[in-house]
């Protein structure tokens, strides 16, 4: 099927939306706390508006699931799953690292995705079996295959401070066996520079879909690999995700198997 439509409905959204969020980063921001660190501001609340206004003005039967409490259920085979800031952290401490990600889901399947970065004029874009775009650029991941070589990425959860379950551990055996490990505060955009060869690879914990379902298609489609941290197939509503180039995912799923605190000495290289 031809997803043009809808992937261009999702760039146009993506693209209003990323007016306000550029033009915003000098004026003061509301920021109200969902949790110990988990906020949201004002401009989460104006961009998921400009969103859903944009897209459910031409399907109006579609059904919607976005982060800021918006749930529309009308039975519709299509579902629209939004982030409209991605990296709200970063976004109210005007640090310029953040994004917009807007799937189309059609009978379970996540069929388009865009991930746009309003601060670098950015537009990354997938459909499914039509290949991944940067800018309308066609766009790959990394052949890089040693691990040692690989610059990767991840996040940690907001409930770092009261959970065991935290990815420190995961971090910390990363860090060694790998070039470097960034942490740059959006899932979404992690997962874009995986499927454009920047990053070689990434892993999280304790997403929700519409952090990853945009982006991880984007992975699918540059020829890259996407899995739960045992291998299992993608689903944007687990709770674990790990996309990579595909060279080194089946060491990387080594790795998340590891024991809670990691044998590796620190600095010890990984054999090739």
């Amino acid at each position: 099927m031809n997803w043009k439509e809808y992937l261009d409905t999702a760039r146009e959204a993506a693209q209003k939306a990323g007016v306000l969020l550029r033009g915003s980063m000098s004026l003061d921001r509301r920021i109200d706390f969902k949790g110990e660190v988990n906020i949201v501001t004002d401009f989460d609340r104006e961009s998921q508006r400009i969103i859903h206004e944009h897209i459910s003005g031409r399907y109006p039967d579609h059904d919607f699931l976005a982060e800021e409490d918006l749930r529309e259920e009308r039975g519709s085979e299509y579902r629209w799953i939004i982030d409209p800031i991605d990296g709200t952290t970063n976004f109210a401490h005007r640090f310029p690292v953040f994004c917009i990600a807007i799937a189309l889901e059609a009978r379970g399947n996540v069929v388009v995705g865009v991930v746009y970065d309003p601060m670098r004029d950015e537009m990354f874009e997938a459909t499914k079996g039509g290949g991944a775009r940067l800018n309308g650029k066609p766009i790959s991941v990394s052949s890089t295959d040693d691990l040692n070589r690989c610059l990767l990425s991840t996040g940690f959860p907001y409930d770092i401070r009261d959970s065991r379950e935290n990815n420190l551990n995961h971090f910390c055996d990363f860090a060694v066996r790998s070039q470097a490990v960034r942490r740059c505060g959006s899932a979404a955009l992690d997962l874009s520079y995986v499927a454009c060869g920047r990053f070689d690879g990434f892993w999280e914990l304790k997403l929700f879909p519409w952090d990853v379902a945009a982006a991880g298609l984007l992975v699918l489609e540059a020829g890259g690999m996407v899995s739960d941290f045992r291998g299992g197939g993608f689903d944007a509503y687990g709770k674990k995700i790990l996309a990579s180039n595909g060279r080194i995912h089946d060491r990387m799923i080594e790795i998340l198997r590891l024991p809670s605190k990691s044998e590796a000495p620190v600095g010890k290289r990984e054999r090739a």
